[in-house]
């Protein structure tokens, strides 16, 4: 069997929510024009979700201007410790290679002006060494000498830990063209510079040339005040850091500032054409790329403005037409029932052909009449005209009177598992459409018998409608509450119009509920409506 889920009325005959002898004896509702104002709708509820979507999202803990900070202040210091950095290597520099000049040269000269002869005299060689630690520059020195294995220096011990192999090996490798060597040491955490420079004797034959005596003497000094004048620098270096960061601070908040204006103007535009607000514009000033992304937001809002003023017109206008047709039409629909009816009684007397043509005529005159009903039940829905005449009820009831005047009675076909004692308040007639609706959609398109259970799951009146019949495709649960939609678009003519499912989902909306189609673990279409108690 073919599913078609979305019939027009709750049986063959019978117009959606209205019984089939309405039309038959005259009685007709005034027309619910669809210029009709809109009427108070009830607040949605104030929940967490609700107000969370009025304020918009909560800003992030790390948001775009703390992010646009955080990022200039990086610039900022990386800035300060890179010029710290330069600065401070080009101090040290500076200060180390000025005392390393001023000693070198000074030892260099005291050496050459020894006179000593050779061997040296341990005691004279002393003497000389303490002459030259006492004129040391730019601080005194300790002075060592070392010829072969004599070891003599101005301080009481022979010999120093600081002096090097390497600078030993260097001093003794330059004896042949004989050159002053050094080298900044670091122990115990304290630096020194220590100096070598071999000794030689100068000869009057050749002017400004020596020999190599084999004497080389060292200088030991410490370098404790340039240290301490590094030290203060570093210091200084950090002292001035902190305030330039904090200065930086200013212009990062002011630049932070300039370029969030028009991101928080832009956004709160978004936010008030989400409202429904499309006549909202940016003030766009300057040529940066910002003013370029406000002229860009105010050209697509006009657009989008233009479009969807254009639409709301359209879907006015096919309102209006839809309404104003289906009220046109139900004075000429209501004489041609009479007269069908009429026709209808008499079928019995004519030939066998006038016979069926009268019935067929009756039947679609029928239909039609469905099928103009249901088409201004929508544009009520559409205008949100509809309103809702609520009263305490027993649902238990509402739905025996419901099957009983559409005459399911038979156990076979319909089965009612109803909660005694269930009360709601609904509106009679829009939940009668409900049931009908669901309850005929189940025995045209499903299979006998359709059971129709009710009863109070929590705060809510559950009613489910369930058939035994083959059950809905996957394709076609997502639309099966679309207007005109048939599971079989080859059934071009149906029993339905595929209207009569979009009006129970729409009286379902307006008492606040939902209606839900899925299909049993057992077989079969189950649809299952809940509104609140």
């Amino acid at each position: 069997m073919k599913t078609c889920v979305n019939p027009a009325g709750p049986a063959a005959g019978e117009p959606s929510g209205t019984p089939g002898r309405r039309f038959r004896r005259g009685r007709t509702r005034r027309a619910e024009r669809a210029s009709a104002p809109e009427p108070e709708r009830t607040p949605a509820p104030d929940t967490r979700a609700g107000r969370r979507a009025r304020r918009g999202r909560r800003p992030r803990p790390f948001g775009l201007r703390t992010r646009l900070v955080l990022a200039f202040l990086l610039v900022a210091a990386v800035g300060c410790g890179t010029t710290a950095a330069l600065t401070y290597r080009a101090a040290r520099n500076a200060i180390l290679e000025q005392t390393q000049n001023t000693a070198v040269s000074a030892f260099r000269q005291q050496v050459d002006d020894l006179n000593l002869a050779l061997p040296p005299d341990p005691d004279s060689l002393r003497d000389a060494l303490m002459r030259v630690a006492r004129q040391g520059k730019p601080r005194p020195w300790r002075v060592y000498a070392e010829y072969g294995s004599l070891r003599v220096s101005s301080t009481d011990r022979p010999t120093s830990s600081v002096i090097t192999p390497e600078l030993r090996d260097r001093a003794h490798a330059r004896t042949a063209t004989p050159q002053a060597g050094f080298q900044r040491v670091v122990k115990g955490r304290v630096p020194y510079l220590t100096i070598a420079v071999p000794a030689v004797f100068r000869t009057d034959a050749v002017a400004g040339a020596g020999q190599p005596t084999g004497l080389v003497v060292y200088a030991v000094m410490e370098l404790g005040e340039e240290e301490a004048n590094i030290e203060a620098l570093v210091t200084a270096a950090r002292d001035g850091a902190l305030p330039a960061l904090a200065v930086a601070l200013i212009p990062a908040l002011i630049a932070a500032r300039g370029v969030l204006r028009p991101v928080r103007e832009l956004r709160h535009a978004a936010h008030s054409m989400g409202r429904g607000r499309l006549d909202t514009r940016i003030h766009a000033k300057g040529s940066d790329e910002l003013a370029d992304l406000a002229r860009t937001f105010n050209e697509s809002a006009a657009e989008l403005e233009r479009s969807v003023t254009e639409l709301r017109r359209a879907e006015a206008r096919a309102r209006r037409f839809a309404s104003d047709v289906s009220h046109e039409l139900r004075t000429p629909l209501a004489g041609m029932l009479a007269v069908t009816e009429v026709l209808d009684e008499d079928a019995g007397a004519l030939d066998s052909d006038t016979a069926r043509a009268v019935r067929l005529i009756s039947a679609e005159t029928v239909k039609l009449a469905v099928l103009v009903e249901d088409l201004m039940e929508i544009s009520r829905f559409d205008a949100r005209a509809a309103e809702l005449h609520t009263d305490e009820v027993d649902v238990a009831d509402c739905v025996r009177r419901t099957l009983a005047g559409r005459r399911w009675t038979d156990p076979a076909q319909v089965v009612p598992l109803l909660a005694e004692g269930v009360r709601a308040d609904l509106d009679p007639r829009r939940f009668d459409v409900v049931v009908a609706n669901l309850v005929g959609n189940a025995l045209r398109h499903g299979a006998a018998p359709v059971t129709v259970r009710v009863y109070a799951e929590g705060d809510a009146l559950v009613t489910e409608v369930s058939d035994r019949g083959p059950g809905i495709h996957p394709d076609v649960l997502p639309h099966v509450f679309d207007r005109f939609f048939k599971a079989d678009p080859a059934r071009a003519r149906s029993a339905g119009s595929g209207l009569g499912l979009a009006i129970t989902e729409e009286n379902v909306r307006l008492h606040g509920g939902t209606v839900e189609a899925a299909n049993g673990p057992e077989g079969g279409a189950v649809f299952t409506v809940r509104i609140p108690l």
